[in-house]
C-alpha cells in the first residue's frame, strides 16, 4: 500500500502525517507512507485542499485531520 500526505507543513498537515504513521504501525498494515510538499504535484494529484491523504493513488481525504482510528478505518476497508 502506497500512502501520500500532501500538505504544505502546517501544523494540521503535521498532525495528519504523525497520526497516519501511528495508524500503520498500530493496524500492522504493511504501508509507504511519504509526505508531500510541492505544491504542483499536489495539484496534479487534483488535489488544492490540505491536508489530504492518498491511498493507492485514490484521494480518501481532504482538508481535515483525521484521528489514528479514522485512518485505520479508512486503510482497511
Amino acid at each position: 500500500m502506497e500512502i501520500k500526505v500532501l500538505g504544505t507543513g502546517c501544523k494540521k498537515c503535521k498532525t495528519l502525517e504523525e497520526s497516519t504513521r501511528r495508524a500503520v504501525s498500530e493496524a500492522g498494515i504493511d504501508a509507504t507512507v511519504t509526505k508531500v510538499e510541492d505544491m504542483l504535484e499536489m495539484m496534479k494529484l487534483g488535489v488544492l485542499t490540505t491536508p489530504a491523504l492518498v491511498v493507492d493513488g485514490k484521494i480518501v481525504s481532504k482538508g481535515k485531520v483525521l484521528s489514528v482510528n479514522e485512518i485505520i478505518e479508512l486503510l482497511t476497508q
